[in-house]
């Protein structure tokens, strides 16, 4: 029987190309979103793969919505937290609420879906939990104190909660993205757009599909002796330590 894959955002940008990822993998797909109801449904007309909408910012919410996903699908033995949003202001500018967005989807989102989802990771022996953070939550980013605090969170969060889930068969890693060819940053004038390509070694953007990539070997069985590892994917644009 396949396992069950939930991924939050899943219905559109490098979310969508996970889910679309998993599936082809062989993996049962939910794919959770928050508020567009119409490229949710486009999304499940295109691929089969189910939806499930609610906001990562609310526990209960995550807490209901996963238990709908394994009353439908079966347990659930990958999480993909992806979802995110952007609140984007210099410091001196931004509002308390615009920090708080950002922080409560993109931080606490992410203990959110994983908490209710822990124990019965526990229980069963096994478990692949991997967060997309971002290149600017591992250098920061003028503008996005809020976004880079939020992303720098999810990176400690997986490096304490790997040493949790070790010996229990769940391996915790993250993902950091750099500039991906998305909706998003395609629509940034196409100025800015060949500013930030020249300052990305490999001379491009990246893909959905290659962020993709690299979560389906991550949850794959064969990666059980990497966690608490911090991917980054970016073209050589920020070289980690």
């Amino acid at each position: 029987m396949a396992r069950t894959a939930l991924v939050t955002g899943g219905t559109r940008g490098i979310g969508k190309a996970i889910s679309i990822a998993l599936k082809e993998a062989g993996y049962t797909v939910a794919a959770n979103y928050a508020g567009n109801d119409e490229a949710a449904n486009a999304f499940k007309a295109e691929t089969g793969i189910e939806v499930f909408k609610w906001s990562v910012a609310d526990y209960d919410a995550c807490k209901a919505g996963i238990e709908k996903v394994e009353a439908e699908l079966g347990p659930v033995d990958i999480l993909i937290n992806n979802a995110g949003i952007t609140r984007d202001a210099p410091f001196h500018k931004m509002k308390p609420e615009q920090w708080r967005e950002v922080i409560d989807t993109n931080l606490s989102g992410v203990f959110n879906m994983t908490h209710p989802l822990w124990n019965s990771m526990r229980d069963r022996g096994f478990g692949r939990i991997v967060t997309i953070s971002s290149i600017n939550g591992q250098k920061g980013q003028f503008g996005q104190a809020n976004y880079s605090a939020a992303k720098a969170g999810d990176l400690g969060f997986t490096k304490a909660l790997a040493q949790e889930g070790a010996r229990k068969g769940i391996t915790v890693n993250a993902i950091c993205p750099g500039y991906i060819a998305t909706d998003m940053v395609m629509a940034v004038p196409e100025e800015v757009r060949n500013q930030i390509i020249a300052g990305i070694p490999v001379g491009r953007l990246g893909e959905a599909e290659e962020i993709a990539r690299c979560v389906v070997f991550l949850v794959s069985e064969e990666a059980g002796f990497i966690t608490g590892a911090t991917l980054s994917a970016n073209g050589g644009q920020y070289m980690a330590g």
